[in-house]
């Protein structure tokens, strides 16, 4: 069927506003593979060129991947932090209109080791609980969450119902912290991260590792590890007066 041309629109800007609109109104998902440019030029009766420009211009504004011999897929949107805040998992899911889920794939309390030392610093706890999440927007695997909490400053941590409410929100609606540290750097995805987040070993990786501390102590240590084609983080700041 051949689409109807608005007199108020050139081809390109009807072209261009339809699908945009198929994808902003969730008609056509994130991975869903638009027609290809010889059916869409056939649809709307013009030539492939014209076709190929709207898709360039949907791909520079980052709704759209074009991918060699596979076609264009609408692009996953990119969930934002910002850089100087704790945010909660959760609501940047939902912030990208994604339903939101996450599983505990491991839990445990043990003493502190050695290597807890580094993380803690200073104060540190006779024993931990050591956590594992994987958070998901929509059925993808959003970020995987390895944490620490010390149970010495925390111990109603121990008892916590972390298979109802994800660690990080608990934390930020139980425990008041007073310090943060962020330390941000890429890394490639190890083979278990890799399983773990549904990527290929040696993906890019965004690692957000955050440590918080309150009047009494460290209270925990987390590595946020995120696909790095789905996040990015954000600082707002004034110049110095």
């Amino acid at each position: 069927m051949t689409a109807v041309i608005s007199p108020n629109l050139t081809l390109h800007q009807r072209i261009l506003s339809d699908v945009e609109g198929k994808i902003v109104s969730g008609e056509w998902p994130p991975g869903h593979r638009l027609p290809f440019e010889v059916e869409l030029a056939a649809q709307y009766n013009c030539s492939r060129m014209t076709v190929n420009k709207v898709m360039t211009q949907l791909a520079k504004s980052g709704l759209i991947k074009r991918r060699k011999k596979s076609g264009s897929f609408v692009a996953r949107p990119q969930a934002q932090s910002a850089v100087l805040e704790i945010t909660d998992i959760e609501a940047e899911v939902r912030s990208l209109n994604l339903p939101y889920s996450f599983t505990v794939r491991h839990r445990t309390t043990r003493p502190a080791g050695g290597a807890d030392l580094q993380v803690f610093d200073a104060g540190v706890p006779s024993e931990v609980l050591e956590i594992v999440c994987i958070h998901f927007a929509g059925e993808r695997q959003f970020c995987v969450e390895e944490r620490l909490i010390n149970l010495t400053n925390v111990p109603d941590a121990a008892d916590a119902d972390f298979a109802r409410v994800s660690p990080g929100q608990w934390l930020l609606g139980e425990v008041p912290w007073s310090t943060a540290e962020h330390r941000i750097r890429a890394v490639a995805a190890s083979a278990e991260m890799a399983a773990m987040l549904d990527i290929a070993k040696g993906s890019p990786c965004l690692l957000i590792e955050r440590r918080t501390w309150s009047g009494s102590g460290p209270l925990t240590y987390v590595r946020l590890t995120y696909p790095g084609d789905s996040h990015s983080l954000v600082a707002r700041f004034a110049p110095a007066s």
